[in-house]
């Protein structure tokens, strides 16, 4: 293969991407293009600037990609109501591939023969990154530095760092940072005491949420109004899709919203625990499914309910990119055509519980046919009588049949 002149580096300006750099250039003695997205993680990005500039970086790119993020990537997944095992928001999963598809964006501009991560080979986000990569550029070369060196522990990294004068943030006396993600969807960390599923996460490690327990003692209602499927205003006040997240975030950290501590299986068949803040995503997985319950046909929302493990698991393992996710999210959008209207929430101490929702021009919610009370022959009950019979039939020959 021939020699790589020039490679972009996912770039965040941490321990991990700011000893790539410096290994990059003295492994390959290529040039490196870095690339930093501002995808929310509420970081002050121009550090990683001046880190670059500091080993020689030519071209650096810091892209402001928050409202793409959320309208493009995260509100669609949304739709589809999407959690992995049961619990997980896919905070990380959802922001690989707008990174790769970036990436690839400025390796074209550049003239870059090739890309880089910062993803460890235990990981699912090699996965994530790569097959973005090559879904978008399919001859396009990689670069998988904890794939190649012997920098196998975050210890050897810190070191590396120190010998070569690479500044770290968040480098703790006595151990190794915890590692963190973080973007407009949630933050998450992983490693120190992480690594023992038994023992509880110390309550200063948490950033974005305060605990239930010093949550406020007041509940605060709150309004969201959908349009098919997206929230596009709270309280009333119509917001761009970044700013609703923002918000949303602000809201759920400070009543404690959004905590997770999760063994969750990873693509490459580990078991990995980690502990996410995901406090705006709460609410809206909870708001979205309470206005689809007025809105949507049962059986298009029961077939969604099918679909979704399905979806999340594409998004999880790194498949945003591919034709069956492409295919789903067709199917998933065209549901959304009726998903508009209200949804009031109430938040108290970790909890997001729906107290009402209604939609105007959608809703398939029939008070005269839902009614305890006198409908006016709406609905004939003795026609379940039949309806029950038959759907009886069957149980009722199996029945004679073992009685026999």
């Amino acid at each position: 293969m021939s020699a790589i002149k020039k490679v972009v580096l996912a770039y965040s300006g941490g321990l991990d991407t700011s000893v790539i750099l410096k290994w990059l250039q003295d492994t390959y003695g290529c040039e490196v293009v870095t690339f930093t997205a501002d995808i929310g993680q509420g970081e002050e990005l121009e550090p990683a600037r001046a880190k670059a500039k500091q080993f020689g970086v030519k071209e650096i790119f810091i892209d402001d990609l928050r409202e793409e993020f959320v309208r493009d990537f995260v509100f669609p997944m949304f739709r589809a109501n999407a959690i992995y095992e049961g619990e997980y928001l896919l905070g990380t999963s959802i922001a690989r591939p707008l990174i790769a598809k970036r990436q690839i964006e400025i390796a074209r501009l550049t003239g870059a023969d090739a890309v880089s991560h910062g993803a460890t080979g235990k990981g699912n986000d090699q996965v994530r990154f790569e097959l973005g990569y090559y879904a978008l550029q399919p001859d396009i070369r990689v670069i998988a530095p904890w794939r190649e060196w012997d920098l196998n522990s975050r210890e050897r990294l810190l070191a590396y760092a120190a010998q070569h004068g690479i500044p770290v943030e968040y480098a703790k006396p006595g151990g190794s940072p915890y590692s963190m993600d973080a973007n407009l969807l949630h933050i998450s960390y992983e490693g120190r005491a992480l690594e023992d599923p038994s023992q509880e996460p110390e309550e200063a490690m948490w950033r974005w949420t305060q605990s239930p327990e010093k949550a406020p003692d007041a509940p605060q209602y709150l309004e969201l109004d959908y349009k098919a499927g997206d929230v596009v205003a709270i309280d009333g006040v119509p917001l761009t899709a970044a700013s609703v997240l923002a918000r949303l975030n602000e809201i759920g950290g400070h009543h404690g919203i959004g905590r997770l501590d999760l063994v969750e299986n990873r693509y490459v068949g580990m078991k990995s625990r980690g502990c996410y803040e995901t406090p705006g995503g709460t609410i809206l997985m909870k708001g979205h499914r309470a206005i689809e319950s007025i809105t949507l046909d049962r059986e298009v929302a029961h077939l969604k309910d099918d679909l979704m493990p399905r979806y999340a698991a594409l998004i999880y393992n790194g498949y945003w990119w591919s034709p069956e996710r492409r295919l789903l999210q067709q199917t998933i959008d065209a549901s959304q055509a009726t998903v508009n209207g209200r949804v009031r929430l109430k938040l108290y101490k970790g909890n997001v519980m729906v107290v009402g929702r209604e939609s105007a021009t959608d809703s398939l919610f029939d008070t005269t046919i839902a009614t305890f009370e006198d409908d006016g022959g709406a609905y004939n009950q003795k026609d379940a009588e039949g309806f029950i019979r038959l759907n009886a039939l069957r149980m009722r020959i199996a029945a004679k049949l073992k009685h026999r």
